[in-house]
């Protein structure tokens, strides 16, 4: 006899295999005015008007609270976690959450307190650590999209952050006020978990005017200044030795780097870089250990037709060579005028010299008393003969 095909498995079956392939599957027992209902199935809840509560359908401890208004849920939401309230908030007609909003901790202590418009935050948006502290204030105003002032703390209550707006705005969870200078310069310090100190900062009016992160052992790491439109930033090794310096201009649509050091571990500075105004390069310079001078650029005439000096030094000082350049708006530079090479003894001991297209047209080599060894004219194609005078 041919093989009885297997029957086709029931809506039950399909259901039961279903929750033995996923036991993590919580299933929920729904009703609204004691009336059962399914959130998924809209039939079931249309026209309904009353708070819809679903609880485990094993321990019978409440999991979801939801308003229903004629059929929609629209209203108040509160989820639970084991039987405990775990957060609440309403939500109206388009589904987006409207009004307060907070979150609880396992022993029922507010975690979050939150304003929301049409599902974005707006006012006093607080946050707290377990223990009840304080742990994170801001501000968002309806027009913004961003947070325009926090403040942040530890579970002990230091402070750990600090976001200051043109004015106070985190009153009265935050006097603000006072921390952000408006009233007189105020100096703060930054705290760890730990209670270490992990930063300091001085704010007038509002501005943030210098700020400092710390090292683990308590010295200086990073310090940022303002002062007259200018911001300078210092970076430090863990022993106090200034490794970097940054001078950045404020101007109305961000910064123009004007300065840029680099210092070595001893502190000496090993390379200096500096740009006018507008953001164009005027000088790169870079030291030997000892503190001399070993190479430097020097850049002049407007940006169209920048002309580029630069000079090669050896450990004493001494100039030992020099060369021009032009330079097009692209930074693609072109040879220019006489090269020289100088001994030791600070006398010239090479020439070379360029025509108006950047190729060389003419070189000379004296020997270190001065004597002139060669002086010869060179072709487009490289070849050379002894410079006719």
């Amino acid at each position: 006899m041919p093989a009885t095909p297997p029957r086709p498995l029931t809506h039950r079956a399909l259901c039961l295999v279903t929750l033995l392939l996923a036991p993590a599957l919580v299933l929920a027992d729904c009703e609204v005015n004691g009336k059962p209902v399914n959130p998924s199935n809209g039939n079931t809840t249309q026209g309904l008007t009353g708070m819809m509560r679903c609880k485990d359908h094993d321990t019978g401890q409440m999991q979801r609270e939801q308003e229903l208004r004629d059929g929609k849920f629209v209203g108040l939401v509160r989820y639970y976690e084991q039987g405990r309230l775990k957060q609440e908030h309403s939500v109206n007609e388009k589904g987006n959450q409207q009004g307060r909003r907070r979150e609880f901790g396992p022993e029922g202590q507010v975690l979050r307190d939150a304003t929301y418009d049409n599902g974005d935050t707006v006012g006093l948006d607080r946050s707290f650590h377990p223990n009840g502290q304080l742990r994170r204030v801001a501000l968002r105003e309806a027009a913004s999209r961003s947070d325009v002032a926090e403040a942040e703390f530890t579970p002990s209550g230091q402070l750990r952050e600090l976001r200051c707006a043109d004015r106070p705005v985190l009153s009265p969870t935050v006097d603000d006020a006072t921390l952000c200078g408006f009233a007189k310069p105020s100096d703060l310090t930054y705290f760890r978990d730990d209670g270490r100190p992990s930063a300091r900062a001085r704010f007038e009016r509002g501005q943030r005017v210098r700020h400092e992160t710390l090292h683990d052992n308590g010295s200086v790491a990073r310090s940022t200044e303002l002062k007259d439109n200018r911001r300078t930033e210092r970076q430090f090794s863990r022993e106090g030795v200034k490794r970097r310096e940054t001078q950045r201009l404020v101007v109305e649509r961000g910064t123009v780097v004007v300065l840029d050091q680099e210092f070595v571990e001893s502190g000496q500075l090993s390379q200096d870089r500096r740009w006018s105004d507008t953001g164009e390069l005027q000088s790169e310079s870079r030291y030997f250990l000892n503190g001399q001078l070993r190479s430097q650029s020097r850049y002049s005439g407007p940006p169209e037709a920048r002309l580029l000096t630069t000079t090669g030094h050896d450990d004493t000082g001494t100039l030992r060579s020099e060369s021009t350049y032009r330079v097009d708006p692209r930074g693609r530079q072109q040879a220019t005028g006489t090269h020289r090479t100088v001994n030791a003894q600070g006398k010239v001991v090479g020439e070379q010299t360029y025509n108006e297209r950047g190729k060389l047209a003419r070189t000379r080599e004296w020997d270190d008393n001065g004597q002139l060894l060669r002086d010869d004219a060179v072709f487009e194609d490289g070849s050379r003969k002894a410079f006719e005078r």
